[in-house]
């Protein structure tokens, strides 16, 4: 992305942005203030189409502006580990995003047609992240 790490962690550490950059996130209902500090929350409703379901995601660690690992949440569909790694390399930032299924849902990860719509799914919330990272860079 051709913005810095901080530009990325300050869309990161703004639970409203979720319901846009995160594919399948409808709205964010609730946010702790102390957001994105390990053991904080924000509640959030997701589906796709009609379906829809409200649970929270957790902060697990955070390491501003490098790391945010989360435990996302959409039960009884889902829970999943999800880890943001932001590299500054050549004057913008490589992000990395990793999820997996977690808890009782952690075998669901070696289902190929599941890798394959969490990569379709996770490629184009990216692209809705550098977006939004864009608009925070040029506003400084």
């Amino acid at each position: 992305m051709p913005v810095s790490p901080e530009d990325v962690w300050e869309v990161l550490a703004d639970p409203g942005e979720y319901a846009y950059w995160v594919v399948g996130s409808k709205v964010i209902r609730d946010a702790d203030a102390n957001w994105p500090e390990p053991g904080s929350k924000f509640h959030h409703t997701v589906g796709f189409g009609p379906i829809k379901l409200s649970d929270h995601t957790v902060s697990l660690e955070a390491d501003p502006p490098l790391r945010l690992k989360l435990r996302a949440k959409g039960r009884p569909l889902g829970t999943a580990s999800v880890t943001m790694e932001m590299i500054a390399r050549d004057g913008g930032t490589e992000v990395r995003m990793t999820e997996n299924p977690d808890g009782i849902y952690r075998p669901l990860g070696f289902l190929a047609p599941l890798q394959i719509g969490s990569l379709g799914r996770n490629s184009e919330s990216l692209m809705r992240l550098e977006e939004l990272a864009l608009r925070k860079a040029r506003r400084r």
